[in-house]
């Protein structure tokens, strides 16, 4: 699957390997098939898995919420974080990174459907603290992601998708980070340049 998969992309899109709750064996048998790039959901996981599979070959993403208790913890082992939902957390790598010389590449969370179970800045808030996130010296926003509905059938998404794009556009970001499992084909058309792929890559998650 993984090499069909690969198949699918263009030059410019990526796939994210989502190694959440998988055995180092799994992840390691991935890298040996060409894939770098995994994302953890948990910090604590991930630092666990950074240092026992300890491979300066793998690039690890943060692809869960931050807790800003959890902030000094990121040191300079995650090549990019997906979910700055807040400009709190924002403000917070920035001064992190500041104190250890390092620039943080992030993806801020876009909540485009306005769920109220979801994080992430609504498209009104972005643009109105766009000024303010961009002045960050230590962030280097690389694009945008976003979460749909889990309800929602692939082709449900294809608006969502559509309206992260021309919001990234707008700012000329040029990274999304979008579409999972269910629904990576549509989101891939609609202008996604990494794909979080979990499940479909390694099998059902360890109970």
């Amino acid at each position: 699957m993984f090499k069909e998969i690969q198949a699918q992309l263009q030059s410019h899109q990526h796939l994210l390997a989502v190694s959440k709750l998988q055995p180092l064996e799994k992840v390691e048998l991935l890298f040996q098939q060409g894939q770098i790039h995994f994302g953890e959901n948990y910090i604590q996981e991930a630092l666990e898995k950074i240092k026992l599979i300890n491979n300066p070959h793998l690039k690890w993403h943060l692809i869960g919420s931050l807790q800003s208790n959890k902030v000094k913890f990121l040191q300079k082992n995650f090549e990019y974080i997906h979910a700055v939902d807040s400009m709190k957390i924002a403000r917070l790598i920035s001064e992190n990174a500041q104190k250890i010389n390092y620039v943080q590449k992030v993806f801020i969370q876009i909540n485009i459907s306005n769920e109220v179970t979801k994080s992430g800045f609504s498209i009104d808030e972005f643009e109105e603290l766009w000024p303010q996130l961009a002045s960050l010296a230590h962030l280097k926003i690389v694009g945008l992601m976003t979460m749909p509905p889990l309800q929602n059938e692939a082709e449900q998404n294809r608006q969502i998708f559509r309206k992260l794009k021309t919001l990234a556009d707008k700012y000329h970001l040029k990274e999304l980070s979008m579409g999972t499992s269910h629904d990576y084909k549509v989101a891939l058309s609609e202008g996604s340049t990494w794909i979080r792929l979990g499940t479909i890559l390694f099998g059902e998650r360890t109970k």
